[in-house]
């Protein structure tokens, strides 16, 4: 199924029941109208950081369901699935092989072996700091062989996740049948995870390593145009990053409109919104909450230093059950970038503030996500944090069908599946169309949108003060029914 301008939810396939057919039941029936695709996070068999260290992506993890189970999701929606394109769990074949016959293996090449990629006497103490990561040392991991033999290789994240060598014959094969069988199985969009991390390259920061990067994006899109699948590379970095990637033509993901969102509704100031809004590609998916925690370097320059730090304190302050220990090193926080809390609890748990924050996510310009939390509007689940003492579980509560049943009941829920309802049937919300924004006080935005004919168009006007908000069409205001 092609891509469609409809909210698409983001997913685990356990979270909204135990596996995926509890998620075909509970979209049938909650969700008629409410979405039109979902992103099914990583659902392959894996070794660790909550699917991100797949092992093989040929099967289905088996407590989930069966690729019959994703193939009828695909009948409804369109479905984005997860390539980690820069890593693979060292417990998968490919690895194991490696790690069992060293350089006899047929998959040596897969990986970046630190002594081949340095040359002799490096990688020195500069080397390392000039690499871009976001953990405190360096981003390799020594490998006991079964010959006896030890080497490091380069694993830029988590322990169990080794890096891909994407330069060599047999990571390009590997790629190509990946996204073959991806194919197959009903994917019509493919999230590059950790996409920026794919390139070394001696002397650089191995961060998004120009020309090559664009070489290995082109490389993937070819593969990925032979099934009519569309590709959306994931980067956590400065905003001008994604907007070179939309120069060439990809979609992109807004990350910086949860922070500025955040910003807007703590001060009460509309204009580093509007500013932003107005700069925004239409052919972008829009965030306000994901699996991991909420961006602020993403935010970066769109919002100063001490905005960025007004709006960080005030999430502390005015955040339900928000701490900055649930962000640090003692809950297993990788990245100082951001920020774990739901977006429900970052607003204090308000309906009001809530509703105008996906509001405003609705008339951005982009195809709105919303993550399964974010769509129950749900709170900072602190019990399944502390039980496994992982920062971003804060936002990854596991609902059982009942609680599901419970939750839609809810004022503000209801409301937000009214919104998202209107955000997909309206005309006016083509991509191809046009957008005004305008700032008529210091605390007010208001947002325009029209079909690329000029026929249909649906008006925001928002107060960030006093967190109120109406929406028009034609001139007629729209109520949302709870």
């Amino acid at each position: 199924m092609k891509i469609k301008n409809e909210v698409m939810l983001i997913t685990y396939a356990d979270s909204l029941g135990e596996n995926l057919q509890d998620l075909s039941s509970v979209t049938r029936k909650y969700l008629a109208g409410v979405i039109g695709g979902i992103h099914l996070l990583p659902f392959f068999p894996s070794s660790g950081d909550r699917g991100f260290s797949p092992s093989d992506y040929s099967k289905v993890e088996a407590t989930f369901g069966t690729w019959q189970d994703v193939e009828a999701l695909a009948n409804d929606y369109y479905l984005m699935f997860d390539f980690m394109v820069n890593h693979i769990s060292r417990q998968s074949s490919f690895f194991q092989d490696f790690k069992q016959k060293h350089l006899a293996s047929m998959y040596k090449d897969m990986f970046i072996r630190v002594n081949d990629f340095f040359p002799s006497g490096r990688p020195t103490q500069e080397d390392i700091d000039l690499i871009y990561k976001r953990k405190d040392k360096a981003p390799f991991q020594m490998v006991d062989f079964a010959d006896g033999q030890q080497e490091e290789v380069w694993n830029t994240f988590g322990e169990d996740q080794i890096d891909l060598d994407v330069t060599t014959k047999v990571t390009k094969a590997f790629i190509r049948e990946t996204i073959a069988d991806m194919a197959s199985h009903g994917c019509s969009l493919i999230r590059l995870d950790a996409f920026a991390y794919a390139i070394k390259k001696l002397d650089t920061n191995d961060f998004f390593v120009e020309p090559e990067i664009w070489e290995l994006l082109d490389f993937v899109a070819d593969l990925a145009q032979q099934y009519q699948i569309e590709l959306l590379p994931e980067i956590h970095e400065h905003y001008t990053i994604q907007h070179k990637i939309a120069d060439h033509d990809y979609y992109i993901y807004d990350f910086a409109l949860p922070m500025l969102v955040l910003y807007s509704l703590y001060s009460g100031r509309s204009e580093r919104l509007a500013a932003w809004l107005e700069q925004s590609p239409m052919k972008q998916f829009t965030t306000l909450d994901t699996h991991d925690g909420i961006g602020v370097v993403d935010a970066r320059d769109l919002l100063s230093q001490s905005e960025l730090d007004y709006t960080s304190e005030r999430l502390y302050e005015v955040g339900a059950n928000v701490k900055k220990i649930y962000s640090s090193e003692n809950y297993n926080n990788l990245d100082i970038y951001q920020i774990n809390s739901t977006y429900y609890s970052a607003l204090g748990n308000d309906d009001a503030s809530y509703l105008l924050a996906r509001a405003i996510q609705c008339f951005a310009p982009g195809i709105p996500q919303i993550y399964y939390v974010g769509l129950l509007a749900g709170e900072n689940d602190i019990e399944l944090l502390e039980a496994t003492k992982e920062g971003r579980n804060i936002n990854r509560h596991y609902y059982s069908l009942d609680e599901i049943s419970a939750e839609v009941q809810r004022p503000v829920v209801k409301k937000l599946f009214a919104l998202l309802r209107f955000r997909n049937q309206e005309a006016a919300f083509d991509l191809n169309g046009t957008i005004s924004i305008s700032t008529p006080s210091s605390s007010e935005v208001k947002i325009i949108r029209s079909n690329q004919s000029g026929t249909e168009q649906v008006v925001l006007e928002a107060d960030l003060a006093l967190k109120q908000f109406q929406i028009f069409k034609n001139d007629v205001e729209i109520l949302l029914a709870d």
